[in-house]
């Protein structure tokens, strides 16, 4: 398992290179990759992008993900609880309706079973997805919608709806759950919240 995003000891992936803070999708955005995924059938990569948005994993977490962890038998989940390895500590993600057909189409068409991978690898030797394969799958989509790839990364999968979600509920608790941060502050840097954010919220809050 490529683990190299999550595991402090490991060489990160982006030594040496400039990076910064990764921009969220924006609605038509997604909506636009879904349907040029959806009518070139490329099941798994709208599968991998529709689950990607709603669980708001971290990539090593997602590309982990086996069959079970999304489904109840033959049923797709609405819900699902992962425990994140860079923190220990358990997640719970939603499964939308729009994510569920994709999966169920994905996992009939590769022919899944429980305890298969969800994303397996095209790699020998590798049992499932790596992040340096869905990072670069990524690419492929920041260039289809046009977009700079240098503004974009796995962590933008990870705070689109997070992003969307603050923005308009202003709820930083309910994002910091969600994203399964164990300190507010840190889902304050990771959606890069401007003192005026903080201070309009302030400002909204009578005692």
């Amino acid at each position: 398992m490529d683990t190299s995003t999550c595991n402090a000891h490991h060489e990160p992936w982006n030594k040496g290179k400039i990076v910064g803070q990764k921009a969220p999708f924006k609605i038509k955005e997604i909506w636009a990759l879904r349907v040029r995924l959806q009518m070139e059938r490329r099941l798994r990569e709208l599968a991998l992008f529709n689950l990607g948005i709603d669980s708001k994993l971290r990539g090593c977490d997602l590309v982990a993900l086996k069959v079970r962890d999304v489904s109840h038998g033959d049923q797709l989940a609405s819900r699902a609880t992962i425990l994140q390895s860079k923190t220990k500590r358990p997640v719970q993600f939603e499964i939308t309706a729009v994510t569920r057909d994709a999966l169920s189409a994905w996992i009939k068409q590769a022919a899944l079973r429980s305890d298969d991978y969800l994303f397996p690898s095209r790699l020998h030797g590798s049992p499932h997805l790596g992040t340096r394969q869905y990072a670069r799958i990524l690419g492929h989509w920041v260039d289809e919608l046009g977009l700079d790839r240098s503004e974009y990364g796995t962590h933008s999968m990870r705070r689109t709806k997070a992003t969307l979600i603050y923005r308009r509920t202003k709820n930083l608790r309910a994002v910091q759950l969600l994203l399964g941060h164990s300190k507010l502050e840190s889902t304050v840097r990771y959606l890069g919240i401007e003192v005026d954010d903080a201070l309009e919220i302030s400002e909204q809050t009578e005692i």
